[in-house]
């Protein structure tokens, strides 16, 4: 595979009808190996990606070094350009892929019935047997379980060419990368290292510029202080050379301060005033000169409310179909008002499926569930933010407070015409918040969002009295929100039959 970095020259980037630029002046070089492009959510890190793919020109400046390049979305509503000539082949590369992350040629013919999981493994398994030059993964652990996600790190591990990463998985973040692109609009900082070393050299670099600045405001206001006192000095030396208020007659005080005027000893207090008035306006160009990039407020409070029945649900045991001969067995179903529940199994073992039946049994009010799934898809997407647009004034407030509070933009959310998928699940999140839920249903809540806003949504659902079903891969998630586990697991290898255990 070719050795040729992409390099960005002073691009920038913006979409019709934004009053701001999303990228501004972005000069970068993406060697070979794995660069993190990381950034709150709706802030152009998949901007990015797609511009260093060529889906989309610069407005200024330019992309250049690639002569193949793959770039893979977060969202999987779509069969992958290809797949069906990657099922089809009998080449050694394509079937090592498809063990890897268990692609299974069946899956020709239901993509719609596909977990999400499973799309997202057959997208990267076909942009990895392409070898692109470039490789753009957006959001690549979405979806995925931990032996899937084993075997992707696996093969990421061993490509070769140059390859562009945004994930909110910090492990992959760390041991794959050896820099990252922190994007924070208008600026993007490429630092050497992995994630947490970035984070930190930003954290020390920050500090180094508070007390940089510290140290010239205390600088400034020594200097005012002495260009006080030598004002003072001024206005005392103008009075003592001013003849105002001496007798005509008094001729020796009048020969003295002609005097003075003559050898200039009278404007010595006025230089030195000039002076210091020079050195204070360099050190107040210095102090403000001194740039700290303001740190958002993050966290929210979740009024939920802790429902009066005394089930949320109450479910008979029973069967759902999973399409293509594929089964899910459950025992009877009950969930108190204050239940915390993770359900937890493989990709394609029927968790959403089950969501969707447990929620056509609730015994809760409509306004009172707060249901984020797993995924949204584009035409989805718009028609929520189109509803949050439409929104009454304080209602509409209230929402946009709470996703300031999660990370991202309100203001560049309300101008967006495609809304990252994060963004979405922002805005339904705050919808149901204002809505002080009983229950909360969340089908893989940290996909999508970034590291920050993760940690605002396991801190603000702690605290929340409401109920809890959490569908998550993510093991550390769920281990501090939970206290009940509900599994689904295979009883037969490859059978399609599954169960779900409850404790």
């Amino acid at each position: 595979m070719p050795d040729s970095p992409v390099l960005f020259q002073h691009v920038s980037f913006s979409y019709e009808g934004s009053t701001d630029p999303l990228i501004v002046d972005l000069t970068a070089h993406f060697a070979r190996g794995w660069t993190g492009v990381v950034g709150a959510n709706g802030v152009g890190k998949s901007t990015i990606l797609k511009l260093a793919a060529g889906i989309l020109q610069p407005k200024e400046g330019q992309v250049a070094g690639t002569t193949s390049a793959i770039y893979c979305e977060q969202r999987t509503d779509s069969v992958p350009p290809l797949f069906d000539d990657f099922l089809g082949t009998k080449d050694g590369a394509a079937a090592s892929i498809k063990d890897q992350l268990g692609v299974q040629n069946e899956w020709r013919g239901r993509w719609g019935s596909l977990s999400h999981g499973e799309r997202k493994r057959a997208q990267i398994a076909v942009a990895l047997w392409q070898e692109p030059e470039l490789l753009a993964l957006d959001e690549p652990t979405n979806h995925l379980d931990g032996k899937a996600r084993e075997f992707l790190f696996g093969a990421l591990l061993r490509y070769q060419g140059v390859g562009l990463l945004v994930s909110h998985d910090r492990t992959f973040l760390d041991e794959l990368c050896f820099q990252c692109l922190f994007v924070d609009p208008p600026d993007c900082l490429l630092r050497p290292g992995s994630y947490s070393q970035g984070i930190l050299q930003a954290e020390q670099d920050r500090a180094t510029t508070l007390r940089l600045r510290e140290e010239a405001r205390h600088e400034f206001e020594r200097l005012n202080r002495e260009a006080g006192k030598r004002r003072a000095a001024a206005a005392e030396a103008d009075r003592k050379r001013s003849k105002r208020g001496v007798a005509r007659g008094d001729h020796d005080t009048r020969a003295k301060i002609n005097l003075a005027r003559v050898t200039g000893k009278d404007g010595v207090a006025g230089k030195r005033l000039r002076q210091m008035e020079g050195r204070l306006a360099q050190s107040q160009a210095r102090a403000e000169g001194i740039k700290v990039k303001r740190l958002y407020t993050l966290g929210i409070w979740m009024p939920g409310a802790r429902s009066k029945r005394n089930t949320l649900f109450n479910i008979s045991a029973g069967s759902l179909s999973l399409g293509s001969d594929r089964t899910l067995e459950f025992p009877d179903l009950l969930m108190k008002p204050d239940a915390r529940i993770a359900l937890t199994g493989p990709n394609g073992s029927g968790k959403s499926t089950l969501i969707a039946h447990i929620r056509h049994s609730l015994n809760v009010e409509g306004e009172k569930v707060t249901y984020i799934p797993q995924e949204i898809d584009l035409r989805a997407s718009k028609d929520i933010i189109a509803r949050a647009r439409a929104l009454p004034g304080a209602m509409l407030g209230k929402m946009m407070t709470i996703v300031s509070r999660l990370g991202s933009t309100p203001q560049r959310l309300l101008e967006t015409e495609e809304p990252s998928p994060g963004e979405v699940r922002k805005v339904l999140l705050a919808t149901g918040i204002a809505n002080e839920p009983h229950i909360i249903i969340m089908d893989e809540p940290t996909n999508h969002l970034d590291l920050p806003s993760i940690q605002c949504l396991e801190e603000a659902l702690a605290d929340c009295p409401c109920g809890l079903l959490l569908v998550s891969h993510d093991i550390r998630f769920l281990d501090a929100l939970t206290r009940q586990s509900w599994h689904i697991y295979e009883e037969i290898p490859n059978s399609g039959k599954y169960r779900l255990k409850t404790g």
